[in-house]
């Protein structure tokens, strides 16, 4: 299966993911949906910062050109928001999955989505 092909069918299909983007932990960019433009250097920054929750609430998280408030994080989730919109932003070993969500969609459903993908390359090695 190709990175793209898990955009489209393990992301956006499931209606709970209005974009996404995967990348490796070097910043490239491996696949994303069609009008997300993620920069190698806002993944890159996300990555160097995931442990520093006080940074990323000072700053917030720019993805695409858009900064978004950090409500939260654990060891390998990010969870960001701009208005009723938000980002979920999971880690796995050798990839990072950037979904963004848009009303209707809640935050829970988009986190169910994305870390269902993570845990499922984790498991694969990715």
């Amino acid at each position: 299966m190709s990175w793209q092909s898990y955009v489209d069918d393990q992301l956006l299909a499931t209606k709970q993911v209005t974009k996404a983007a995967i990348a490796g932990h070097d910043g490239t960019i491996w696949a994303t949906s069609e009008g997300f433009s993620v920069s190698q250097e806002e993944v890159k920054a996300i990555l160097a910062n995931f442990a520093d929750q006080e940074k990323l609430a000072q700053n917030g998280i720019t993805i695409a050109g858009s900064r978004y408030i950090f409500l939260s994080s654990t060891e390998n989730v990010i969870r960001a928001k701009k208005g009723p919109n938000g980002l979920h932003v999971m880690k796995t070993k050798q990839a990072v999955i950037v979904c963004q969500y848009e009303e209707p969609v809640r935050p829970e459903q988009c986190a169910t989505v994305t870390e269902k993908l993570g845990e499922y390359l984790i498991t694969v090695g990715y």
